[in-house]
C-alpha cells in the first residue's frame, strides 16, 4: 500500500483546521511532456519548498515536483511547534558525535529558528507565529532533570531564553492536573505549519522555481545526469534531491532503511470560550515528556489543537477524534464533552536516533529526511542547507550528514513489524507511568 494513497484522495488536503483556515493557492499545474532543469526537486512540503526557494535565489534552475498539493504531506497537517535543539538532547549528541559536533548542531538548530522567522518577514508569510514553547512533566524527577537540562544549556551552549519553572509556575501556564513542573523556552514559538508552507510556495514560485503539483514520481534513472519520470512527463537534471519524508516509498530503498513513516493525530476542539485559561493562560504551545508525546496550543479563534496518538501501520483509524479525545482528556478532564470540529492524521518519519537523515547518495543526488516531529525548523533549514551545498557552501550540510544513522533491523520486509512491537512497548510504559 503506498502512502500517497492510504488515506487522502489524489489533489487534496484533509479535512483539517489547518486546510479550513489557510487561504488557499491556485493549484499548480502537473508536469507534461519533458522538461529539462539544473536540478528536479521531489517533494512539496518544508524541505523541498525550501530547498526550491533558496537554489532559485541562487540562480538554479529548479522544477518541484509533488505528488499531492504543496504542504499536503506533515508539512501542513503538524503541530507547529518549532522547537530549540535538534530532537536529541544536547548531552546526547555529546556522547554521540562529540562536543566539537555537537556544539556544531546546536548553532545550526539555532539558525534553523532564526531562518523560520526570518522568511516568514521577508516573504510577509502570514501564519500566525507566536513564541514559547512550554516543556511540561509528570513527575519529580521528570522536573529535576528538566531543570539540568536547562541548567545545561546555558552554562554550555549560552542559551539563555528557558525559564525554569515549578509546579505552580507552570500550572499558572497550563492548569492540567497532571503537571508538576517543567520549562518555558521563549526563544521557541508556534505558527501555522500549512499556511507557513504555502507562504514558502508562493515564495519559491515568485523567485522563478518552477512547482508542479499532482505530479507523482513512478522512476528514477541515474547517471551522470537523472531522469524522473512521473505519468504524464519527465524532467532531466543535473541533480535530484529527494524530500519526501515518510511519502518516500520505494524510490530510494537506501533512505527507506533509515526512515520510517509513522502516523499521528491531531483533533481541534470547538471554540473554548471562556474556557481557555482553564487550558492555557498563556498563548504558548506545549510538550510534555510521554514517550508517545502530548503536544497542543491554541488556535487563533481560541480553539485547543491537541496532538496525541499514534499508529504504526498504514492506515488511519476510523474514528480519529476519539483516538486524541482520550489523551486529551487525561490531561484535561474537564474537557470530556467538549465538541471536536475537526479531526485529521499525518504520516511523519522517524529515524533510530530520532536525528534526520541528510545524505549525498550520490555526487548528484541528495536526500534530507527523518526529522522526527521536529521538522518545523530542521526542515526548512535542510532546504537551505542543501541549496548551500550545491552551491558549494557544504560545510552545514556536512556537519548533518556526519550524525549516524542506524537502519532499522529486520530489512525490508520486517521494518515495520518490529517497529510496531516497540512502539507498542514504549506506549505501555507511558501507560504504566514506568
Amino acid at each position: 500500500m503506498n502512502l500517497l494513497d492510504a488515506n487522502d484522495r489524489t489533489g487534496h488536503y484533509p479535512d483539517s483546521w489547518y486546510a479550513a483556515t489557510a487561504k488557499p493557492l491556485p493549484p499548480f499545474a502537473p508536469l507534461e511532456g519533458a522538461r529539462t532543469a539544473d536540478v528536479c526537486v521531489i517533494g512539496g512540503g518544508f524541505t523541498g519548498l525550501s530547498t526550491a526557494l533558496h537554489l532559485t535565489e541562487r540562480g538554479f534552475d529548479v522544477v518541484l515536483l509533488e505528488a499531492h498539493r504543496v504542504g499536503f504531506g506533515a508539512s501542513g497537517r503538524n503541530g507547529g511547534q518549532l522547537g530549540s535543539g535538534q530532537r536529541m538532547e544536547q548531552d546526547g549528541l555529546e556522547k554521540l558525535v562529540g562536543q566539537d559536533n555537537a556544539t556544531k548542531l546546536w548553532q545550526l538548530a539555532e539558525e534553523s529558528k532564526d531562518l523560520v522567522k526570518g522568511l516568514i518577514s521577508k516573504h510577509n508569510i502570514y501564519c500566525h507565529y507566536k513564541p514559547g514553547i512550554a516543556h511540561a512533566c509528570f513527575s519529580a524527577k521528570e522536573v529535576r532533570e528538566e531543570h539540568e537540562y536547562a541548567e545545561h544549556l546555558q552554562t554550555r551552549y549560552g542559551y539563555d531564553q528557558i525559564e525554569t519553572l515549578d509546579r505552580d509556575a507552570l500550572q499558572a501556564i497550563c492548569p492540567s492536573p497532571k503537571y508538576v513542573g517543567g520549562s518555558l523556552d521563549m526563544g521557541a514559538g508556534h505558527l501555522h505549519p500549512l499556511a507557513f508552507a504555502l507562504g514558502l510556495a508562493q515564495a519559491a514560485a515568485a523567485a522563478g522555481a518552477t512547482v508542479h503539483e499532482t505530479s507523482r514520481v513512478t522512476k528514477i534513472d541515474r547517471g551522470s545526469k537523472v531522469t524522473v519520470t512521473t505519468d504524464k512527463g519527465t524532467v532531466t537534471a543535473d541533480h535530484l534531491v529527494l524530500a519526501c519524508n515518510g511519502y518516500l516509498g520505494d524510490l530510494e530503498p537506501k533512505v527507506a532503511s533509515r526512515v520510517m513513516p509513522i502516523n499521528n493525530f491531531i483533533a481541534a476542539t470547538e471554540p473554548l470560550g471562556a474556557d481557555v485559561a482553564k487550558v492555557l493562560a498563556r498563548d504558548v504551545a506545549v510538550a510534555d515528556t510521554k514517550f508517545v508525546i502530548n503536544y497542543f496550543r491554541l488556535s487563533h479563534d481560541n480553539r485547543l489543537l491537541f496532538g496525541g496518538g499514534e499508529s504504526y501501520g498504514y492506515t488511519f483509524p476510523t474514528d480519529i477524534a476519539a483516538t486524541v479525545r482520550k489523551p486529551m482528556v487525561e490531561i484535561f478532564p474537564h474537557l470530556k464533552d467538549i465538541g471536536i470540529d475537526y479531526a485529521w492524521g499525518g504520516t511523519l518519519a522517524i529515524t533510530m536516533k530520532r536525528m534526520p537523515y541528510l545524505r549525498r547518495l550520490a555526487p548528484n543526488v541528495i536526500s534530507a529526511s527523518g526529522y522526527s516531529g521536529h521538522g518545523v525548523g530542521t526542515a526548512t533549514h535542510a532546504g537551505q542547507l542543501i541549496a548551500m551545498a550545491l552551491g558549494g557552501e557544504a560545510e552545514g550540510f556536512d556537519t548533518m550528514a556526519r550524525v549516524p544513522a542506524t537502519p532499522f533491523p529486520g530489512g525490508a520486509r520486517m521494518r515495520s513489524p518490529l517497529l510496531a512491537l516497540a512502539m507498542t512497548w514504549y506506549a505501555l510504559r507511558d501507560r504504566l507511568g514506568v
